[in-house]
C-alpha cells in the first residue's frame, strides 16, 4: 500500500515502512495458574493466580525481521495438591519481552502443599498440616498481584488468586473464601476486554466459595473448581475436598498476545498463527493481529 500526499507541498508517494522505523503496541498475557486441589476429609483449596500482563507502545520494528510470538498455556491440575503454574507468553525480536505465568493455588494438607505459588500473579494459600494458614504466592512487579491467605481455623477456607488489577481475597472467616483479584481492561482489539482475573478460593466441605475475578478467573467450588477462561490468562478456581471425596481444582486459562499499529502503515510481509477472520482487521484506525497460539509476524 502506498499513500499519496497532497497539499501545499509537491505531490509524492510515501511507503510508510520504507521511511522511519515503525513502532507497534502490544498486549502480552501469560497463562493463568491452576487452582489447588483439596484432599479428602474437608480440606480447603486456594485459587490460581492470573497470568502476568505486559502492555506498552513504541516497540521498534526492523523492516525485514520477524517477531516471534509465544502464547503460554494455563497451569495443569494436580491431584490433592498445589495447582500447576501457568506458562510464560512473550514476543521476541532481538530482545525478548516476557509475561510470567500465574502461580498455582495451594491445595493438599501436608507440609507446604497449602502455600500458593508465586508467578505473574500469585496463587491463593490454603491450609498446611500443622494446621497453619497457607501463605499467598507473590505477584511479579509490573505484571500482577499477590494471592490471598488461607484460614487455618476449622472449618478451613482457602485464599483466592491474585489478578493483574488487584490482590486476591484472603479468607475473612471460617468457611468463607472471598473473590479472586480483578484483571485489567484493554481496548487494544478495538473493544474493551478484561484479562487476567484471579481464581476464587474455596472452603472445606461447605460454606461460601470465592468467585473468579473479572478477566477470566474461575470460581472456587466444593469438590470441583471452575477453569480459567481460555485466552484471558485467568486463574483456575480451587476445588475443596469433602468427606470421602478429594477436590479437583480448575485448570488455568491460556494466554494471548495482541499487536496493533496505525492502519496507514503497510500490512506485514507475512503473518503466521493469528486468529482466523481477524488477521489484520482494522479497528479504530489500527491494524490488529491476535494470537491464541504461537506464531510470527514479519514486516
Amino acid at each position: 500500500m502506498s499513500i499519496t500526499l497532497l497539499g501545499g507541498f509537491n505531490s509524492a508517494t510515501y511507503n510508510p515502512f520504507a521511511g522511519p522505523t515503525p513502532t507497534i503496541e502490544y498486549l502480552i498475557v501469560a497463562g493463568g495458574g491452576a487452582g489447588g486441589s483439596g484432599v479428602l476429609n474437608f480440606s480447603s483449596a486456594g485459587g490460581g493466580g492470573a497470568g502476568g500482563v505486559l502492555t506498552a507502545s513504541g516497540f521498534n520494528v526492523t523492516v525485514g525481521s520477524s517477531i516471534t510470538i509465544t502464547v503460554g498455556g494455563g497451569g495443569s491440575v494436580a491431584s490433592t495438591t498445589t495447582g500447576g503454574s501457568g506458562v510464560n507468553s512473550s514476543i521476541a525480536a532481538g530482545s525478548t519481552i516476557t509475561a510470567t505465568g500465574g502461580g498455582g493455588g495451594g491445595g493438599g494438607y501436608a507440609a507446604s502443599a497449602g502455600n500458593g505459588l508465586s508467578g505473574g500473579s500469585g496463587g491463593g494459600g490454603s491450609v498446611n498440616s500443622t494446621p497453619s494458614a497457607g501463605t499467598a504466592g507473590a505477584g511479579t512487579a509490573g505484571q500482577g498481584n499477590s494471592g490471598g491467605v488461607g484460614n487455618a481455623s476449622s472449618p478451613f477456607a482457602g485464599g483466592s488468586g491474585g489478578g493483574a488489577g488487584s490482590v486476591g481475597g484472603s479468607s475473612i472467616s471460617v468457611s468463607i473464601s472471598t473473590s479472586g483479584g480483578t484483571g485489567i481492561c484493554s481496548t487494544i482489539t478495538g473493544s474493551p476486554v478484561f484479562y487476567a482475573g484471579g481464581g476464587g478460593g474455596t472452603p472445606a466441605s461447605s460454606g461460601t466459595s470465592g468467585i473468579g475475578g473479572a478477566g477470566g478467573g474461575g470460581a472456587g467450588g466444593i469438590s470441583v473448581g471452575t477453569a480459567g477462561t481460555a485466552n484471558t490468562g485467568g486463574g483456575g478456581g480451587g476445588g475443596g475436598g469433602t468427606s470421602g471425596v478429594a477436590g479437583v481444582g480448575g485448570a488455568g486459562g491460556s494466554g494471548i498476545v495482541v499487536i496493533r499499529y496505525p492502519a496507514n502503515f503497510d500490512p506485514p510481509a507475512s503473518v503466521v498463527g493469528t486468529l482466523e477472520g481477524v488477521q489484520g482487521s482494522i479497528a479504530n484506525g489500527y491494524r490488529v493481529y491476535i494470537w491464541t497460539s504461537s506464531g510470527t509476524i514479519t514486516f
